[in-house]
């Protein structure tokens, strides 16, 4: 897969995210939402860092399942049950961001969202990846 992440100079420069993401391959991955579930189906972790840091490894679990690896990853939507918290930890998210998936930033989009499927998530991840 190629891909090329587009930023253009009259938007507002980016952080954590690329505002456009071209994806060239054979194959599209779409990814279902993933939140900070263990293996037993129980949601694991107190705070937003660590249900974020379990949920994108989720995210990734699924994706390397399929062949893939971050960089392939074109898009990604967060949803958070609390925005402003997620604005206040958005370094130490994007820490947990950089050191599991890199620095090839997708496309994304921070939705804040009323509850999630589990009563304790505090976020999910989905997303689509484009493979060779």
């Amino acid at each position: 897969m190629s891909t090329e992440r587009v930023n253009p100079p009259g938007l507002a420069p980016p952080t954590g995210f690329s505002h456009a993401v071209v994806a060239t391959g054979t194959r599209v991955v779409f990814l279902a939402g993933q939140t900070a579930l263990d293996a037993d189906g129980k949601v694991v972790g107190d705070t937003l860092a660590e249900q974020f840091e379990k949920a994108l490894g989720n995210l990734l679990a699924a994706l390397n399942a399929c062949g893939g690896t971050p960089a392939d990853l074109a898009r990604v939507t967060v949803y958070a049950t609390d925005v402003a918290a997620y604005r206040v930890h958005a370094p130490e998210l994007g820490r947990i961001w950089r050191e599991s998936a890199g620095r090839d930033y997708p496309a994304m989009a921070v939705v804040e969202v009323v509850r999630l499927w589990d009563d304790q998530a505090l976020v999910e991840l989905d997303g689509f990846a484009v493979l060779p």
